[in-house]
């Protein structure tokens, strides 16, 4: 049986930038940082004092009250990313077509503050005074339960737990579902929401953060020679993807088309990537492979580019292993430098960008690249966005225990 074609059709963004997917692209365009001092909780003794919180979330907006309670953040962000994706694509479910429509979202950690609130409750209180919600709104699979309930979608409902890869993995399994024929359409991506103080303090005692607390606009650099560290970032990216037969039929807009999905493992280490990137360029190739492509047709990478020392060396390792000299002809862009890292949520909306990249012919800039590392010499689109006819863009998630995954989009020609 030929593989069936699979093309977004609609895009849900909760970033630092904003609630709703065109104040988080409009910011996108615009370079803007969204980099702030935290004020989810009180900062004082913390090392890191900043992250990128998203600024304007109401959740009565999305979720009635009595709800609220049985859900963690991570999915609020997710459920609401989930009705903006829903409310673009204009895909609507019914009893006839509910079993063709499934859902995976992922996300790293999950629910980390209920975790933290549960706690000191029965740390406080006692076991009796910990309410009975506490698994549902921690564990990772219940942000695709309940989106899957909102919208009565009957067909696969899974989640991803792959660290920084989480959101792309789940793109990518859901496109993979849709490619065979197993479903019509998918409901995917990935949510986080760990700006906290046990997230602030583990991934601090790891010395991955950035601790430039009096500069927050300027701390993520991905690329630049002055980087220190990550900025911790919360919100959600989810898609509407659909086979493109379901998407024609009924008349939907179509961002761009998914062509090529690779992911594995570095097989290395826990925390740090292989060495000169080797897994990731394994997974760029592999994914190369599975679209059809050469590498020379690819116009832009949305890279994972955290602005971690290692990893953004690597990466650039890596892409130059796999691109040979296309590669500085490529371009190249950490969109973390604006929002920060969203971890289980940065493939979900990275994979959004990039189709919006592709739609919009536009690609974004990597901000506060001032002094590049001599060792990432590619074309990173420093300061500003770029105007550019993209026909294939490459997007990179690499997570801790060395888990990668890329996905490949296509400019879509309606001939």
């Amino acid at each position: 049986m030929k593989d069936k074609r699979v093309v977004i059709t609609g895009a849900g963004m909760i970033t630092p930038l904003g609630t709703g997917t065109q104040k988080s692209w409009d910011g996108i365009v615009a370079g803007r940082s969204a980099i702030r001092r935290i004020t989810h909780f009180d900062t004082e003794g913390f090392p890191c004092k900043i992250a990128g919180e998203v600024p304007d979330f109401n959740i009565d907006d999305f979720v009635e009250t009595k709800e609220q309670k049985k859900m963690d953040r991570f999915i609020h962000f997710g459920l609401a990313a989930a009705t903006l994706a829903m409310e673009d694509s204009g895909l609507k479910i019914t009893k006839s077509n509910a079993e063709r429509v499934g859902i995976i979202v992922g996300a790293g950690v999950g629910g980390l503050s209920s975790i933290e609130n549960c706690t000191k409750i029965l740390n406080d209180r006692g076991p009796r005074r910990v309410t009975p919600f506490f698994i549902p709104m921690t564990i990772i699979n219940l942000i695709s339960g309940h989106i899957s309930i909102r919208f009565g979608a009957k067909g696969p409902n899974s989640a991803v737990a792959t660290a920084c890869a989480s959101g792309t993995h789940a793109i990518g399994d859901a496109f993979k579902l849709i490619q065979r024929g197993m479903t019509d359409a998918m409901i995917c991506g990935g949510s986080e929401a760990v700006i906290t103080p046990l997230g602030i303090t583990g991934f601090t005692a790891m010395k991955a953060l950035s601790t430039r607390n009096d500069e927050p606009e300027r701390a993520s650099r991905p690329f630049d020679s002055d980087r220190d560290g990550f900025v911790m970032g919360e919100g959600s990216g989810i898609l509407v993807i659909e086979e493109l037969e379901h998407a024609v039929n009924r008349g939907a807009r179509i961002y761009a088309e998914i062509i090529g999905y690779g992911l594995n493992s570095d097989a290395y280490h826990i925390t740090s990537p292989a060495p000169n990137g080797e897994g990731a360029a394994r997974c760029m190739k592999s994914t190369l492979k599975d679209a059809g492509l050469q590498p020379e047709d690819v116009n832009y990478i949305n890279a994972h580019g955290t602005s971690t020392k290692y990893g953004d060396e690597l990466e650039s390792t890596a892409i130059k292993t796999v691109y040979g000299e296309h590669a500085y002809k490529l371009c190249v862009s950490s969109t973390k430098s604006m929002i920060g890292h969203l971890l289980g949520a940065s493939g979900g909306v990275e994979a959004a960008i990039c189709a919006l990249s592709v739609y919009n012919k536009i690609v974004p800039p990597t901000i506060n690249l001032d002094n590049p590392d001599i060792q990432c010499d590619l074309d990173y689109v420093p300061h500003k966005a770029r105007p550019l006819d993209i026909n294939i863009a490459m997007s990179n998630s690499f997570g801790f225990g060395g888990t990668n995954a890329c996905i490949i989009l296509k400019r879509f020609d309606e001939a």
